[in-house]
């Protein structure tokens, strides 16, 4: 059977990830679960798994009540903060879902969160908080350079990846990059491209990897523009990438 994966829009501006085959579905980071519950009825789904990536209420505060109504699989990192998951999941585990036969690839991400996990497979990266496209994560948990190993690893995932990740942050997250990257034409594109998407009510996600290494200012801290950029604001020379994502990552969190 075919698998369609498709964005589930929920609270202000979350999205949860919705993977089926027709017949069964898998969700992820269900923080409200109304929507679920009406996207699986209009479509005649029966929820067979939920895939957590991390602790935070906006993305497990539906679980309880979906496992309730349905008695499905939850699948997480081992942190004492989720006690909804009834399968704990570590780096480099391969979890089998009953949907179709879908397979996918527990990757650890900390930075974010220090237990977060992204889920690969099927050309699809569910990032949660961690990669957003033309953006990242706060780093409520870990250290910048935890948070940047983090980008690094996902960056050298195939670059024809199709990236799912938790938030509609991407006009927010284009304006900044336009500041630090002042003359990158694939970015202005990008922006048209999203100002539209956005204007016809329409999600910018999930978007391809390979665009998001020509765009995403925190998958490019080595390029001379943006280390040039993270300089002038901090006042000091920055030698290594990793400097230049923990300014970057200042600069944005007093950007907003």
């Amino acid at each position: 059977m075919k698998i369609e994966v498709l964005p589930i829009p929920a609270l202000r501006d979350n999205y949860i990830w919705c993977l089926h085959d027709g017949r069964l579905a898998a969700i992820v980071d269900p923080g409200d679960p109304a929507p679920v519950e009406a996207w699986l009825e209009r479509r005649g789904l029966r929820l067979a798994a939920i895939l957590i990536t991390h602790h935070h209420a906006d993305h497990v505060a539906g679980v309880n009540s979906l496992v309730a109504a349905h008695g499905c699989l939850v699948y997480g990192p081992s942190d004492a903060r989720i006690r909804e998951v009834t399968q704990t999941v570590s780096d480099g585990d391969i979890i089998d879902l009953p949907v179709s036969q879908l397979r996918l690839q527990a990757l650890s991400v900390p930075g974010h969160t220090l237990g977060h996990v992204a889920y690969y497979g099927h050309r699809h990266l569910f990032s949660g908080d961690t990669l957003f496209s033309c953006g990242c994560g706060r780093l409520f948990e870990g250290t910048p350079l935890q948070m940047y190993r983090s980008l690094l690893r996902l960056a050298r995932l195939p670059t024809n990846t199709l990236i799912c990740c938790a938030h509609e942050y991407t006009l927010d997250n284009i304006a900044f990059a336009r500041h630090v990257d002042t003359e990158n034409e694939e970015l202005l594109a990008w922006e048209e491209e999203a100002t539209r998407l956005h204007n016809a009510g329409l999600p910018t996600l999930p978007v391809e990897l390979s665009r998001e290494l020509l765009i995403n200012p925190f998958l490019r801290c080595h390029v001379p523009r943006i280390k040039a950029a993270a300089e002038e604001w901090s006042g000091m020379p920055l030698k290594q990438p990793h400097e230049v994502f923990a300014v970057l990552r200042r600069m944005k969190d007093l950007a907003l």
